[in-house]
């Protein structure tokens, strides 16, 4: 049944059909894909835990592991190290429970931004939360450092970092290359502003890793330079595409291979992604096509500029689809898009076919605009 509703700068009510997606989908056999997933807020301070773990299951019911712990969870903007730890022990249970397949985040967020640190200290910090991600049985993600990225003097204090990390390792584990549109306090990551540079860089490390890397994270919204870095990885070493822009081009790949995927934007487009990943698990290249082609330009408005802010709309999308019972985030974040992104992001959702239950999209839509007036 069509929903509809009126929205400013629209002549016409907007019809949200209903989406037709299954409630549930398999884990795909021909990528490995990781949702990142958001923390759905009480206030400013407090976690809604219920609706945070809530939404996990919600992802692990579509076929996607749950990259946790990340940027997508405000690491850094809002959600201290306590909390993180508390997050990563949780959802740990809860895959355990579910038989979900989790990734969690492992990095330097406990010290103080904008100090500096010798190597010794950045690696201590690290092992710090390696001890707490590793005895819950997920797999590690070696998250970018902010400490490293203000104080390495060179490449070869990266190289120093990760060779300790990685022999600590008790499985292979994910890299992490945040680009500076997702963090700017991360530029020159690796060593170096220059890609070609940095990649040299991260080539080395995983030639050296004796099997310890399952594969890179990376996000910096560059399809060639991702397609380029993919072409001389090993193999067996994943390339996630972190393309928030490009992801469907980039997983759906070519003849010379293709990247598998750890996507923010998956928590925002869930059920028309596991749809288009179920097609192309089929060889339905057409069907994959019709389903993520649309979640394009939806997850461009969400990653705009300032990309920072993405977690707004990811976390926006939740609670139109009534993933939580309230639009809030840590830090008062979801007060950092303006009105006018947020209604049109909610356009975009409806073309996307985002929206799972358009009559409950559309009353809190209408909350919201009576609000936002």
């Amino acid at each position: 049944m069509t929903a509809q509703i009126r929205l400013p700068g629209r002549a016409e009510p907007l019809e949200i059909p209903e989406p037709g997606w299954a409630s549930s989908y398999p884990p795909p056999s021909s990528r490995r894909v990781f949702a990142a997933a958001h923390v759905a807020a009480v206030s400013a301070t407090e976690i809604d835990w219920e609706s945070t773990l809530r939404f996990r299951e919600h992802l692990w019911r579509h076929g996607f592991g749950v990259a946790e712990a990340m940027d997508t969870a405000q690491r850094g903007m809002g959600l201290p190290w306590a909390q993180a730890r508390e997050l990563i022990t949780l959802s740990a249970a809860r895959a355990r429970e579910c038989g979900g397949a989790i990734a969690c985040g492992a990095g330097t967020d406990q010290l103080t931004d904008g100090e500096s640190y010798s190597i010794s200290q950045i690696i201590a910090a690290y092992e710090d939360q390696l001890a707490v991600v590793q005895p819950t049985g997920a797999q590690v993600i070696l998250m970018a450092s902010r400490a490293l990225a203000a104080s390495a003097r060179g490449p070869g204090d990266y190289l120093e970092v990760y060779r300790a990390l990685l022999k600590q390792a008790d499985r292979p584990v994910i890299l992490h290359w945040l680009g500076e549109a997702f963090d700017p306090a991360l530029r020159g990551y690796w060593g170096s502003p220059d890609f070609g540079r940095a990649a040299e860089t991260v080539l080395d490390l995983i030639d050296q890793a004796d099997g310890r890397v399952d594969g890179i994270k990376l996000s910096v919204l560059d399809a060639s330079q991702e397609v380029a870095l993919r072409r001389r990885l090993p193999p067996g070493v994943r390339l996630y595409t972190g393309d928030d822009f490009n992801y469907a081009e980039l997983i759906r790949g070519d003849a010379a291979g293709h990247s598998d995927a750890l996507l923010g934007a998956f928590a925002a487009i869930t059920a028309p992604a596991a749809a288009a990943l179920r097609a192309l698990d089929a060889g339905d290249a057409a069907g994959y096509d019709a389903a993520m082609a649309p979640t394009v330009p939806l997850s461009r408005m969400i990653f705009e500029p300032p990309t920072y802010y993405y977690k707004v709309g990811v976390a926006f999308l939740a609670w139109l689809n009534g993933l939580q019972p309230h639009f809030a985030m840590l830090d008062g974040l979801h007060r950092h898009r303006p009105a006018g992104h947020l209604i049109k992001a909610f356009e975009l959702a409806a073309g996307a076919r985002a929206l799972v239950s358009p009559a409950l999209a559309v009353d809190r839509m209408t909350e919201f605009l009576g609000t936002s007036a």
